[in-house]
């Protein structure tokens, strides 16, 4: 079992798990932060903190970690950020696209009322919704990955639909 421990740092694991693992987590890092670029340097860090840390994770519950870390870093960003956004509000975005200013108002506006919404869920609702919804996997596995039993996803992820039904018409 000592050897299944240390996968993680052999260079070729570690290389496997980052293939494997990284679109899942710039997924979830880009539904906490809502910046492509944001989530990628967190999902960076992340797989850093992984690699230095390497001899001390269970390998079983690395994914477990690399989402626990990457939300982490999110939220030591959040303070940092918040002064960011408040300067962003004050200096429009001058990017013109071929789209319809209204069309992009619209999906602007939709895609704040999303993040609100999904921002709004508790932790443990958001974390369950994200992985159903954007990686695809089921009840069972992330009953698995987060170490609680179905029953306990499933309240979870209807907890969510709730709020974000009722925050966001038509979703």
């Amino acid at each position: 079992m000592s050897h299944d421990k240390n996968n993680l740092c052999e260079e070729n694991h570690f290389n496997q798990f980052y293939i494997k693992n990284v679109q899942s987590a710039t997924n979830f890092a880009y539904y906490k932060c809502g910046d492509s670029d944001a989530a990628l340097d967190l999902v960076q860090d992340a797989f850093t903190k992984i690699w230095e840390n390497c001899s001390k994770i269970d390998f079983n519950k690395v994914k477990t970690y690399l989402l626990t870390t990457v939300n982490n870093l999110f939220l030591n960003s959040i303070k940092h950020k918040k002064v960011v956004m408040a300067y962003a509000k004050e200096t429009p975005n001058l990017d013109i696209t071929n789209q319809s200013p209204q069309y992009l108002l619209e999906e602007e506006e939709f895609k704040q009322k999303l993040q609100n919404a999904i921002a709004s869920l508790t932790e443990a609702q958001r974390e369950v919704f994200l992985m159903n919804r954007i990686d695809g996997k089921k009840y069972k596995e992330i009953a698995e990955l987060l170490d609680i039993s179905q029953k306990a996803v499933e309240k979870r992820m209807s907890g969510a639909l709730k709020i974000l039904k009722a925050q966001i018409e038509n979703i």
